[in-house]
């Protein structure tokens, strides 16, 4: 299961992040979200559990305070294909 972790404070790493989730069964990976250019986290993150962990995980972990943010967690959506930009996109004027 992929769950979704947002609103986490914008100093905690992966290993930390792991650790949250850790006392609610396998963690099989665990990753804050970063800027690409910046290598700033960007505030929310991915944790991989088994599906029968990860069910406990959210509703131990969902309203949690993690250094003075509440944590929003809840079961990630499959991301969404987004259009390619292709180079026929109709006539020029």
């Amino acid at each position: 299961m992929n769950i979704y972790v947002g609103n986490l404070p914008y100093s905690m790493d992966d290993n930390e992040l792991r650790s949250v989730f850790t006392e609610y069964g396998t963690v099989e990976s665990a990753s804050v979200v970063r800027d690409k250019f910046t290598g700033r986290s960007r505030g929310f993150g991915f944790v991989e559990m088994p599906d029968s962990d990860g069910n406990a995980a959210i509703e131990a972990t969902n309203g949690r305070s993690v250094a003075g943010r509440n944590l929003v967690v809840n079961e990630a959506r499959p991301r969404e294909q987004r259009p390619r930009m292709d180079r026929d996109r109709g006539p020029r004027n």
